[in-house]
């Protein structure tokens, strides 16, 4: 499992620096434009700090995260 960001140009997914097999299935989940959030200082450090370990790859595959899942279920 990957996580991608990308824009809509033309119709068409634009993906930013990552690129998918042809024929991979993809979920797309779409904020509104004027859609914000609010998190506490100590979630917002939270996720800051979960996006620097996945830009350093730091990341399970999904195999992973599922048996991590069903270990506390």
């Amino acid at each position: 499992m990957q996580l991608a960001t990308g824009t809509v140009v033309d119709g068409k997914i634009v993906l930013e620096g990552a690129t998918l097999p042809e024929g991979t299935v993809v979920t797309i989940l779409a904020r509104d434009s004027d859609e914000t959030f609010e998190l506490p200082p100590e979630l917002e450090a939270e996720l800051a700090a979960s996006i620097a370990e996945a830009d350093r790859g730091e990341t399970i595959t999904s195999v992973e995260l599922f048996e991590r899942l069903r270990r506390i279920a």
